[in-house]
Parts: structure tokens; sequence; C-alpha cells
């Protein structure tokens, strides 16, 4: 399983059509609404926007108009097929006023997002979890050296230090010992530093 290495748009002129593919890379089904305004925003004058996006193990698609299976899903097949996760893909049509019919559409979509795939990197996913950690600041040091190559979402110093992070079952395994307590919060897809 991938995702994408960096957020990135690339453009596509068909029978005088505009296919704008937009890629984001999410980390919950949160981020889509706003994904999916900000490209509005942006695109204000488009014909329509139509998305796919696979997280997890969920999938969503919508045609936004086009007809029924001709955009969504051709989105959707594209992600699957190139084992993409934590990512949506967003093509924006400014229709160019001639009718593509049905399979010119499918191919178009796709065509769309395949194209914007190869001019990016992925990177691969492997399983992780979101935890948090709470340990005495006279332990700072030697943890802060442990999660030097970690993602940690938020750091918060009370009575206790707390960070909450995404990693691996083996960095939690590591501070286990040199931790107060911890909580795993979920199970979740992380980008492999190896790679």
């Amino acid at each position: 399983m991938y995702t994408i290495f960096e957020n990135s748009s690339y453009e596509i002129v068909i029978k005088n059509s505009r296919f704008i593919c937009c890629l984001f890379e999410i980390n919950s089904k949160d981020d889509v609404n706003n994904i999916i305004n900000d490209v509005k925003t942006k695109y204000k004058d488009a014909t329509h926007y139509c998305y796919a996006y696979v997280i997890g193990g969920y999938q969503k698609s919508s045609d936004d108009g086009e007809p029924g299976g001709t955009a969504g899903m051709p989105i959707l097949n594209v992600l699957i097929s190139n084992k993409l996760n934590n990512v949506i893909a967003i093509v924006v049509r400014y229709f160019g006023g001639t009718l593509l019919g049905a399979g010119g559409l499918v191919r178009a979509y796709s065509k769309s997002v395949s194209d914007t795939i190869k001019r990016n990197k992925l990177v691969k996913l492997i399983n992780g979890i979101n935890f948090d950690i709470y340990f005495d600041y006279n332990k700072s040091k030697e943890i802060d050296y442990i999660l030097k190559d970690e993602i940690i979402l938020i750091k918060e110093y009370n009575n206790q230090v707390h960070y909450n992070i995404n990693s691996t079952e083996e960095v939690l395994d590591k501070l286990k010992d040199k931790v107060i307590s911890y909580n795993v919060n979920n199970y979740i897809y992380i980008k492999d530093s190896h790679c």
C-alpha cells in the first residue's frame, strides 16, 4: 500500500475540456470536505468537481453531476489499481463544448488521475499506531532522542510531559519502561521512513 509523496495537480485537455486532477494526502475522513471546498474555491468557475478517496478500509466516490459511473468510479479504480491509501483525487472539469460520451468521460477521468499519479513519487505505507505517552520532565532528553525521527503531533508540558505520536509498535516498546503511562488510541497507516 502506498500514498503520495506530496500534494500535486496536473492538467490535461481533451476535446477542449480541461481536466485538472488534484491529489491530496488525507489522514481522516474529516479532511475531505475542507479539501473539496478549497478546490471549489480555487477553481470556482468549473463545471464539475468529481472525486474519489481511499482511507483505511473506506472508499467513496462522486460523479458530481456527470453521468452515473463515468467519473467517480473511474477515479476510484485508478487509486485502487495503484494501491493508494490515505489519498483523495479531485478532478476539476471545465466543459469545452464537445460531449465526450460515457466511454470518453471514463477514459478522460481515468487518464487525468493516472497522469497525475505518474508525476508524483509514491511512498510505502506501513502499519502504525497513534498513542499518547506521559512522563516526567527529567526523562525528556532520553525520550526525545528515541523519538527524533518520529511524528510527534502534540507536545504538552503540565505536571508531566504529554506527547501524542504516530509511530510503530516497536517504538512504543522502546518507550514503555521510560514513561509513566501510555495509551494506544488507534491503529493507522504511516509513511515508511526507509523509502
